[in-house]
């Protein structure tokens, strides 16, 4: 069946749905959207949903749930987009978009791609110095390091990458897994998670925090950039590819739906008004305490595996930004230098890590607007889509949850600087 947008159909979401296929290998279906997935369970999650899961219980499993789809949505634009055009967003808006305003788009996608680097080099040292003492400042570099070699793996195309990448986000899976099995899950209270509701204002605040982490901008560059490597010539294998991609979206988003949700079934189970504060520490601390020291490492051990797999996804997803923007590219060697040096400056002044997270995650919401506007903006335009052009609902749909997500983090905005 040919796919015009993700909309077609009773539901508007049934293009996300994949057709049955005859069984192939799991490593044929480990693709993009596994590359773009560990963004959506980045250390920024971690706290985020520990915390609301501390905070008020099952009450936002709802709002984690209508999060994962929404970010399937927006990433079966951004796989359309690089399989119709076999261009990635940045390398459109380059041919389509005046000069002055690609340079723009160029810079701020350079800020994001940092930005996102803060918080995971952040992240992994954090999952180092509890797992193994190691200092915060050496355990970014151990981090930058180890990104490195994820990055290597580049050099002999993107397939490799994309395995490695999709076999770390199921160390993630097991290590979340085994926490919410050793927590155990309240049935009645889960049930009553999924009826929409905030709690008190805290609960609306994180809503906002959980919702605004949907979008991530430097997964639109890098998703559409990895499938427009897949671009086929002729219409039959494209369909077949868009078919591929979207059985890859549903797999591997729903797997970081399900750790998103496992973090804040964990939380509510265990550790339900004990948090002392919202740090990563605190986090790990009460899941020592009051869970067992086992649950603790396996925290660790998936801080530390989102750390290093999103470090070197932030670092891939800055190359592609340039040589799309600029049609220029540096060593990533010499990008991956440039991008860490800021995340062990922050570690180096002794700036709280918890702060310079919740920083790094602003910078990203900021840019939120300057990825999404136009990947609706190409993928409704037929001129660039063809046949696989937005129907308009997928537009107007897409259109209001780009204003909700802007909406969103202009809240969360607002709310941090009157803090």
């Amino acid at each position: 069946m040919p796919i015009h947008d993700v909309a077609r159909g009773p539901s508007l979401f049934r293009s996300l749905i994949p057709r049955p296929t005859r069984p192939r290998p799991l490593a044929l279906l480990v693709g993009p959207s596994f590359v773009a997935a560990i963004a959506y369970v980045d250390p920024g999650n971690f706290a985020t949903n520990y915390v609301a899961g501390s905070t008020l219980g099952y009450t936002l499993v709802w709002v984690v749930l209508a999060a994962n789809i929404m970010a399937m949505f927006v990433q079966s634009l951004t796989a359309k987009l690089g399989l119709a055009t076999g261009r990635s967003l940045p390398e459109l808006c380059r041919e389509h978009l005046p000069r002055p305003l690609t340079r723009f788009l160029w810079a701020q996608g350079e800020l994001v791609a940092m930005a996102t680097d803060i918080a995971e080099v952040i992240g992994g040292a954090i999952a180092l110095n509890l797992l193994f003492g190691i200092p915060l400042v050496a355990g970014g570099v151990i981090t930058g390091v180890i990104a490195m070699v994820l990055l290597s793996l580049t050099a002999a195309g993107y397939r490799p990458f994309e395995i490695v990448i999709g076999l770390l986000l199921l160390v993630i899976v097991a290590a979340v897994a085994m926490q919410v099995l050793q927590v155990g899950v309240d049935g009645p209270g889960f049930a009553a998670g999924l009826v929409p509701g905030f709690g008190d204002d805290t609960g609306v605040l994180l809503a906002c925090g959980i919702l605004g982490a949907t979008v991530m901008p430097h997964v639109i560059y890098l998703h559409s950039g990895l499938t427009s490597r897949r671009n086929p010539g002729d219409a039959v294998s494209r369909n077949r590819q868009l078919r591929t991609q979207r059985t890859d979206i549903v797999v591997a988003l729903g797997i970081a739906g399900f750790v998103n949700l496992g973090m804040l079934l964990t939380a509510a189970g265990a550790l339900d008004g004990v948090l002392p504060d919202d740090s990563l520490e605190a986090v790990h601390a009460a899941l020592s305490t009051y869970v067992g020291p086992f649950a603790a490492l396996l925290f660790a051990v998936a801080l530390l595996i989102s750390g290093l797999a999103a470090s070197g996804v932030g670092t891939y997803a800055g190359d592609m930004i340039m040589k799309g923007f600029l049609q220029r590219q540096i060593p990533l060697l010499l990008r991956r230098l440039i991008t860490l040096a800021p995340a062990l400056l922050v570690l180096l002044v002794g700036t709280d890590p918890t702060n310079a997270l919740v920083i790094s995650q602003v910078v990203l919401s900021i840019a939120i607007p300057f990825a999404l506007i136009p990947l609706i903006w190409f993928t409704s335009r037929s001129s660039v889509m063809g046949r696989y052009v937005n129907r308009t609902r997928t537009t107007v749909f897409a259109a209001i949850g780009a204003g909700l997500i802007t909406a969103i983090n202009v809240f969360l905005l607002a709310q941090l600087a009157s803090s």
